[in-house]
């Protein structure tokens, strides 16, 4: 990006309120298996279900959170195509039992790809990572 570039977009921002970060939207195969999955290892519940277009394309999608609150997920389903190959996205997720959560996750069909280990790179916190049924990888981090 050139500086000039990089400036009109610092002075744009200083003349209004800066984007904050709200929601990833995971594409998905199986809407209803994910929402399943994501429930029932992350505890996110549907929230509310969704169907629209983007670009005249149908999608449908569900937004998950927990206690009736948004949660910042949101699985998203094309109707009528194919969902990108998985990896283009790394969940982060924390948790205050990582053992339990990756012992719901293998019950839920998923994947370890990596065992929760102590960290040295994240300051010695426990740190392992999940891939969900349809391969999207899930970064999870034992909160101390």
């Amino acid at each position: 990006m050139s500086a000039s570039r990089s400036a009109d977009i610092f002075l744009s921002m200083a003349n209004g309120a800066p984007a904050s970060y709200a929601f990833t939207k995971l594409v998905v195969r199986d809407l209803d298996a994910m929402t399943r999955y994501y429930s029932d290892v992350y505890g996110l519940a549907p929230i509310r279900r969704v169907k629209a277009e983007i670009d005249h394309a149908p999608i449908s999608e569900i937004i998950l959170g927990r206690d009736g609150s948004y949660g910042g997920l949101i699985l998203l389903h094309w109707v009528d195509q194919a969902p990108p190959s998985t990896g283009e996205v790394i969940l982060g997720f924390t948790s205050p039992d990582i053992g339990a959560l990756f012992e719901r996750a293998m019950a839920a069909g998923g994947t370890v790809r990596a065992v929760p280990a102590p960290s040295e790179e994240a300051g010695g916190l426990v740190v392992g990572f999940l891939e969900d049924p349809e391969g999207h990888l899930a970064e999870v981090v034992e909160q101390q």
